[in-house]
């Protein structure tokens, strides 16, 4: 993590290129020391988050660590949690602008950090975004639930059950990313942000392929359980809903069935904070999962892409085994620090 000041920004740059930028807790905890201090620090007037090399803004939190934990000593994972949640909800209520550079790979927690703060939420053409927790026998976490139930329809749905990629253009459609410019013109995306002048002649408008899905999968995504989707997927004509399916069927079948819970209760929230709580009960008890240890094997370990699931059908995980998962946690619950205070330059 490389944190400073350059004229009238706060840098902040995630600098992990050969992990595409995954989070430490290192990374997480000079992240959020730096920005609570820009809070009083009236030379800083925009904070700009971005990524080293060209891969990747930020491909999550680092999985190895979680897999280590499910493993072993879950405290190491619980505690990368609670900072990366306390981290994700200071960027959401910033005081001051922040602009988020999402060059190249955006996934589950590099969406925690850019995605609820709007409007400087800038992607390219080699944006790709998305939440695979459940490939990996974990639920959307990082306030994911939160974002994904306010896209249009059931889009985030459908995004949270495949473990989708989506590209620029259906991340702004999304309402998880605000500007599209071309990589090649960051560099003066830069030079317009520490001048305080506007975007608007960098930007360009990018198409979404994915809202022209929205009628299928308001149609599959709006069935009651897991094992209706799969069937109502599995019945439609269109290449891209057998594609889903097939996507469905080679995810954990607990972590479907938590998720599709997780993103209706989430329909009902208001702030990150409350989605954080309930993220991090549904991660600690992941931990005691098999799915989990055994999703991260099979794609980052080993990778043979074959993790056996445990329970391996949708019909052996119980509705009393996903309640369980909501469930406050006996050791106490995540407790975040206030929402910070500060002059504001917004």
């Amino acid at each position: 993590m490389i944190c400073r000041r350059t004229g009238r920004l706060g840098r902040v740059t995630l600098n992990r290129p050969s992990a595409l930028n995954a989070l430490t807790l290192d990374m997480i905890t000079l992240a959020t020391r730096t920005l609570r201090e820009w809070l009083t620090d009236s030379a800083v007037e925009l904070v700009v988050v971005d990524g080293a090399g060209e891969r990747a803004f930020c491909a999550g939190g680092d999985i190895t660590v979680v897999h280590g934990a499910a493993e072993g000593d879950q405290r190491i994972a619980k505690e990368l949690w609670r900072a990366e949640y306390e981290l994700d909800a200071l960027l959401a209520h910033y005081p001051k602008p922040v602009a988020f550079l999402m060059d190249g790979i955006v996934m589950g927690g590099g969406l925690g950090l850019s995605g609820h703060h709007r409007g400087l939420r800038i992607v390219t053409e080699r944006t790709v975004l998305a939440m695979p927790e459940v490939a990996i026998g974990l639920a959307p976490d990082v306030g994911g639930a939160l974002l994904l139930t306010r896209t249009p329809g059931l889009l985030g749905t459908h995004l949270a059950l495949t473990a989708g990629r989506i590209g620029p253009g259906d991340a702004i459609a999304c309402g998880l990313a605000d500007h599209a410019v071309d990589s090649s013109r960051l560099p003066e995306v830069l030079g317009a942000l520490e001048r305080g002048e506007p975007l608007s002649e960098l930007t360009y408008p990018a198409a979404s392929p994915l809202l022209g899905d929205g009628p299928w999968i308001q149609a599959c995504y709006s069935a009651p359980t897991v094992t209706e989707i799969r069937k109502r997927l599995r019945a439609r004509p269109e290449p891209a809903a057998s594609e889903a399916a097939n996507a469905v069927d080679s995810a954990s079948p607990t972590a479907l069935a938590v998720t599709l819970e997780a993103l209706r209760r989430a329909r009902t929230m208001t702030d990150i904070e409350e989605c954080l709580v309930q993220d991090y009960r549904l991660c600690s008890r992941f931990l005691d999962s098999p799915d989990l240890a055994e999703g991260i094997r099979a794609a980052v370990i080993d990778k043979d892409r074959a993790p056996h699931w445990n329970p391996a059908s949708h019909e052996e995980v119980s509705a009393e085994a996903v309640a369980s998962y909501f469930e406050p946690l006996p050791e106490g619950e995540l407790q975040l620090p206030p929402r910070p205070c500060g002059p504001t330059t917004r």
